[in-house]
């Protein structure tokens, strides 16, 4: 394919229950609205069969044996060849076919760079009280920080464009990365946009990923220590 118009980046940790459906939800967003695209997962040393299920669904597969979610994200934006970049989690907690929100301010060029919401429309059960309320704090300090007004810094759904990407240099490996791109976004002076959008509850019972504690400390400390020419 010489031309590809949109790449979903999917990173991956032990989802083989979800991942399938997730990339099918994809595939059916690219079929049914004419779009030239790709699905890359990037499988993050997981210990089940995430990676075996995503080749066979159809998606491009990249080993990153390095865990971290925001490694992950980097080793699947560099691999990816599409104008449209749209970074989503693979467990079924995000609408992965109605994705016109994120697509298409991207696209048309109104915006570099699209985040999504989650804040009004979280699914009862989709998220602990703790992480409700460190996100919140969170974000209004990003907001602060780094003069942008973006309601949720950490939504697991949203969208960059390849040449808005030539143009930031991401650094971090865990879950900060959240907070990095829209730091590096708005130092970047990129136009970012922001869209309301669905969080629902996890299909099965499973450990979460984030550690209240220490991912929160980690953001605490990335916003802190930031500065605009990239340096920590």
């Amino acid at each position: 394919m010489d031309s590809i118009d949109l790449s979903v980046v999917m990173p991956c940790l032990n989802e083989e229950k979800t991942v399938g459906n997730c990339i099918r939800e994809a595939q059916k967003y690219i079929k049914d609205n004419g779009i030239s695209g790709e699905i890359i997962v990037v499988d993050n040393k997981s210990d089940d069969a995430s990676a075996k299920v995503a080749k066979r669904s159809g998606a491009r597969v990249l080993i990153q044996k390095r865990r971290g979610y925001g490694i992950a994200i980097r080793t699947g934006i560099r691999a990816a060849k599409g104008k449209v970049i749209i970074i989503c989690d693979c467990d079924m907690t995000y609408d992965i076919y109605h994705l016109d929100d994120i697509y298409i301010p991207l696209k048309t060029g109104e915006y570099e760079v699209m985040i999504g919401d989650r804040l009004k429309n979280t699914d009862k059960g989709a998220m602990p009280l703790s992480h409700k309320i460190g996100g919140y704090m969170l974000s209004l300090l990003g907001r602060l920080r780094y003069h942008v007004d973006v309601r949720d810094f950490h939504c697991g759904l949203r969208g960059i464009t390849k040449e808005a990407v030539s143009r930031l240099e991401f650094r971090t490996e865990g879950m900060e990365f959240a907070t990095e791109m829209i730091a590096e976004a708005a130092a970047a002076d990129l136009l970012i946009g922001q869209t309301e959008v669905v969080l629902r509850r996890c299909p099965y019972d499973r450990e979460p990923k984030l550690r209240t504690v220490r991912d929160g400390f980690r953001h605490l400390i990335f916003i802190l220590a930031w500065r605009k020419d990239g340096r920590r």
